[in-house]
């Protein structure tokens, strides 16, 4: 008995092991579903760096490096300071949050929505009593309603914009009637799952964050670097500038970055990528009859649901008689489950709430079963 070591001197290792597993369960899963997809249909190198998506993965690096620069500087503590003391309740609070990610997701893509708010509602709920949790899960309900409405919005967007080359303005009018009832299903949402109250301050903590103004006007500028650089295709190169004047001016923001977002990332688009080109899934799809309206809006929300919206939109392109019909599809699609689409992910991920996924599809899940019929009506009536 004296031999054996007491149980609390052996508890910590395993239970720190357990709780990064669990916390890296996403990751895991789909490095064991490219690994084990590799190894029972080998395929050419090329068809890996086209799964990777390397310049999708620049891109999330690049944003990654300049918001943790701003965060770092003080200036997102700081605006939720100013913001915090000009709103008097929490449902006021949380529907302009939401209003203004959906807002921003229209103009500058989902993902950049995301890392500019999710960082700004954590230091408001560290000064206040805002809950987090519920704010992570709608501000990607959010950030996925608002991108629908425009060409820019998210990848998905981007990709059938061009490829039906379709104006502008056309193309936005068609996707209206489907985004106003997301960006409505939201507010709704919003109102009614926030709790009733006034705004209560931390004042401790309001007055406690001094902005390093060198940092956050160079990661600022950072920022805009990347999103013009991302626009124009010139991800790569941009990425690897911004870690090249990070290292060599704020290593310590560099090194707080989450680079197991990035590696989960590559994992799902190496996982996803593979799994939608296997001959069966192929096959499967070229036996639906996707000229048909409502068959194309529940293959684009179910496969969705099964490999990403993004991947889905490229796997059903080339079948799909009617771009803004699998536009439509693919953004409901978003709603659901978390990989439904990888803003959900980056939300989830940036908030790093305590059971913030199971809450995400507590609510998501049903989100997805109300919207799916309403935005299809919405859209054939009114499209």
């Amino acid at each position: 008995m004296a031999g054996r070591p007491p149980v609390s001197e052996a508890a910590p290792p395993r239970s720190g092991w357990q709780e990064r597993l669990k916390n890296e369960w996403l990751l895991l899963l789909f490095a064991m579903l490219a690994i084990a997809l590799a190894l029972f249909d080998p395929q050419p190198a090329a068809s890996y760096r086209r799964w990777l998506q390397l310049p999708t993965l620049a891109g999330l690096l690049g944003l990654l490096v300049a918001i943790q620069g701003i965060r770092d500087s003080g200036l997102v503590q700081h605006a939720a300071g100013v913001l915090v003391a000009r709103t008097h309740t929490l449902r006021g609070l949380g529907l302009l949050l939401v209003t203004c990610t959906a807002l921003l997701a229209m103009v500058l893509t989902n993902d950049v929505s995301l890392f500019l708010i999710v960082p700004l509602t954590l230091a408001i709920g560290g000064i206040s009593n805002l809950p987090v949790a519920r704010m992570a899960v709608l501000e990607a309900l959010a950030v996925n309603a608002g991108s629908t409405l425009s060409p820019i919005g998210n990848p998905q967007n981007l990709l059938l914009w061009q490829h039906a080359q379709l104006p502008f303005a056309r193309f936005v009018l068609a996707m209206l009637p489907a985004a106003a009832v997301m960006l409505a299903l939201v507010a709704a949402l919003t109102l009614a799952w926030l709790p009733e109250g006034p705004v209560s301050l931390r004042a401790v903590q309001v007055d406690g964050h001094r902005v390093a103004t060198p940092l956050a006007t160079g990661s600022i500028i950072a920022l805009a670097a990347m999103v013009l650089a991302m626009e124009y295709g010139h991800a790569v190169p941009g990425a690897l500038l911004l870690v090249l004047a990070f290292a060599l001016l704020a290593r310590r923001s560099l090194a707080r970055i989450d680079w197991l977002l990035l590696a989960t990332f590559a994992a799902i688009f190496l996982g996803l990528g593979h799994f939608a080109e296997l001959p069966p899934i192929r096959h499967g799809l070229d036996r639906l009859v996707l000229d048909r309206p409502l068959t194309l809006y529940a293959s684009g929300i179910v496969a969705s649901q099964l490999i990403s919206n993004v991947p889905a939109t490229v796997l059903l392109l080339d079948r799909a008689h009617d771009a803004i019909a699998l536009a439509v599809a693919v953004n409901v699609g978003g709603f659901g489950l978390a990989t439904g689409s990888l803003a959900n992910l980056i939300a989830l991920r940036l908030a790093k709430q305590p059971q913030g996924l199971r809450l995400f599809h507590r609510v998501s899940l049903p989100f997805l079963l109300v919207c799916a019929p309403l935005a299809y009506l919405a859209w054939r009536w009114l499209g």
